[in-house]
């Protein structure tokens, strides 16, 4: 069944009545929880389901986020027969924070977000579903990559990955360094810093943002990120640079453990991750599989999933082939 995203999925026309009113009315329909992931830290989860549906699709979001801002996308899935499940990562969005400043985007290790990862997909049993998808951004593009590759057995027919971390865009003479002195700043002090130029959270204005043309959906966010001071972040720690380039290079390195069809939402502007490495990536996964899929989309910035219409439709309208496939 072909799925027209310009017809079906929110348009930024009617964007503002549809997140106060059909959208709002959506949410507040979900569950809610937490559950304990990996050294009891607890993290936040959201589920919005129908008896009526067979197919469900995990979302897992990026770095700094929440499930909160993806009302919008998972109004749109839902239209479309899925069931959505979601988690906010350990140390953003409604999960705990690990440090005593909340706004430190800190990991102790980046396997711990695959282990929470882990934990919530047997908490839900996907199995009970036909159709089983993960959907999955930037940071949650590298978790749920790294999920894949190390859970051969995983309850998954297929992953869409949009922007995902496979690399950390930087400038060229701080690539070669990146890795080593975030290490060593983390070895020589005794509490987690932020990482060299990071802060607490800030709203960014829109002229200076590198996430999204869509001045709609990026307003939006924003407001919802202020008025929500309990899912407000800030800038990495050391320690989670280091952590986050170890696990993005294992996920290029390990590609060929990816054992299901995979998309790969592209955005041509990207300024937050690297292309080059996501590029690398299909390359080594191409070698053993046929339906790994590349595709770039032109004039979008990282955040694809709330971008333009004229981007994010094209998104979408691949998202939906690729799952009905």
């Amino acid at each position: 069944m072909s799925i027209n995203a310009a017809e079906s999925c929110t348009q930024e026309a009617d964007f503002e009545y549809q997140i106060k009113y059909p959208i709002a009315k959506f949410w507040k329909n979900r569950e809610q929880g937490f559950s304990l992931g990996k050294d009891h830290n607890k993290l936040y989860w959201v589920s919005l389901t129908s008896p009526a549906h067979d197919k469900a699709i995990l979302m897992v979001n990026g770095r700094t986020e929440s499930v909160w801002r993806y009302q919008e996308l998972f109004f749109d899935l839902f239209k479309q027969g899925f069931d959505i499940y979601s988690f906010d990562h350990r140390g953003q969005g409604m999960s705990d924070r690990l440090l005593n400043d909340p706004h430190m985007g800190h990991v102790e290790n980046f396997d711990d977000y695959i282990d929470d990862m882990d934990l919530i997909v047997k908490q839900f049993n996907f199995n009970r579903y036909s159709r089983r998808f993960i959907l999955a951004h930037s940071m949650g593009g590298a978790i749920s990559t790294r999920y894949i590759q190390t859970h051969a057995s995983h309850p998954f027919h297929a992953i869409a990955v949009s922007a995902p971390m496979y690399d950390i865009k930087m400038p060229t003479p701080l690539r070669a360094i990146a890795k080593p002195l975030c290490k060593k700043l983390t070895q020589w002090r005794n509490q987690p810093h932020y990482a060299i130029g990071q802060s607490s959270y800030e709203r960014t204005p829109f002229e200076d943002n590198p996430l999204s043309h869509c001045q709609t959906r990026f307003e939006w966010s924003a407001d919802l990120f202020d008025n929500m001071s309990e899912i407000q972040m800030g800038g990495p720690t050391s320690q989670w640079v280091y952590q986050a380039i170890k696990g993005a290079e294992k996920c290029v390195r390990n590609a060929e453990k990816v054992n299901i069809p995979l998309l790969l939402i592209q955005p041509s502007l990207d300024t937050v991750v690297e292309n080059r490495a996501q590029d690398q990536f299909i390359a080594n996964l191409s070698k053993h599989r046929q339906d790994a899929i590349l595709l770039p989309i032109p004039d979008a910035k990282h955040e694809i999933l709330v971008e333009r219409d004229e981007q994010r439709n094209q998104a979408l309208d691949a998202i939906f082939g690729f799952f009905d496939q």
